[in-house]
């Protein structure tokens, strides 16, 4: 492909600063990577998730770093391999270059990988210049779980640059549910979890509660217990966690990911703040649903 679609497509984000033009690199570097998995079939066993998949997928207001995927039902054979080659063979068609890693364990049942792309300096034509003290690699780490929690929903959606593609990602109430498991459950905060938080509040998302309890059953303080989980449950453990953060903190976690004005939210960051959301937390769900505890949840497709 020609190397003025990446430049054509730079030019739309109107950066304002170098830091912002640096994450608009990023995530056409993510999209590119996309369309790469996209052609390799990897959608058809795997979906798209987390913060990066909020933003490119569905508007979240700022930059995020990773691409994370989930595969439709465990599978500990699974290897980047053939994925990260088809990957290579993307950015060399638009005359980028990669460095590619597969850090992946075999006893871990995250599968990771990173690539690096170090020539964007170089044959771009960039807004702000470089100099030797600028960041000069642009890098994205990829993980997927192979064994992940029961219980999700699962959408197509067409993602548009470089050119139209379809991947699968989590619904918006899966995707809700992995982040309240990361509120829950992380041993260290992450401002971003909860800028996303507060976003999901006001679009008012439900959660899936049946791929929470499933996250929580598999991994952290309430793994292996049997927990009802409600929203009353919910917004009780999400008022403890925020009465115990150093919000100002943080925030600054944050910040390098949002465009200057975005960045006047983070002002009003205090645990009244988290607190008027979590009232506002809210749960639509059919009546069939409901968790009980002699269901065995699954996948849905």
């Amino acid at each position: 492909m020609d190397m003025r679609v990446i430049e054509d497509r730079l030019r739309q984000y109107k950066p304002a600063s170098k830091l912002e033009e640096l994450n608009a690199l990023k995530e056409i570097a993510q999209e590119i990577t996309l369309l790469a998995l996209s052609r390799a079939e990897f959608f058809k066993q795997a979906a798209f998730q987390g913060g990066t998949c909020l933003r490119i997928v569905y508007g979240l207001p700022r930059f995020s770093e990773d691409l994370d995927f989930i595969l439709f039902t465990p599978d500990t054979s699974f290897a980047w391999r053939r994925y990260l080659h088809e990957i290579q063979l993307e950015f060399e068609s638009f005359g980028l270059t990669l460095e590619i890693k597969d850090r992946s364990q075999a006893s871990s049942a995250v599968k990771k990988a990173f690539i690096k792309e170090n020539s964007f300096g170089k044959i771009l034509q960039l807004a702000y210049e470089r100099n030797s003290s600028d960041v000069q690699v642009i890098q994205i780490k990829l993980e997927v779980d192979t064994n992940p929690p029961m219980g999700s929903d699962f959408e197509t959606k067409i993602v548009d640059f470089p050119t139209p593609f379809s991947i699968t990602t989590q619904t918006e109430p899966s995707l809700f549910a992995g982040k309240l498991h990361a509120l829950l459950c992380r041993e260290y905060v992450k401002g971003r979890d909860w800028f996303d938080f507060v976003w999901y509040v006001t679009r008012r998302t439900p959660f899936n509660p049946m791929f929470l309890q499933q996250a929580l059953f598999q991994q952290g303080p309430w793994i292996r217990k049997s927990i009802e989980v409600s929203l009353e449950w919910v917004k009780e453990q999400l008022q403890k966690k925020v009465r115990s953060i150093d919000w100002k903190v943080a925030s600054m976690d944050v910040e390098i990911l949002l465009k200057s004005r975005e960045l006047q939210s983070l002002s009003y960051w205090n645990v009244g703040f988290f607190e008027h959301y979590i009232e506002r937390l809210e749960i639509f769900q059919k009546k069939e649903n409901n968790l009980s505890s002699d269901i065995a949840p699954g996948h849905k497709m």
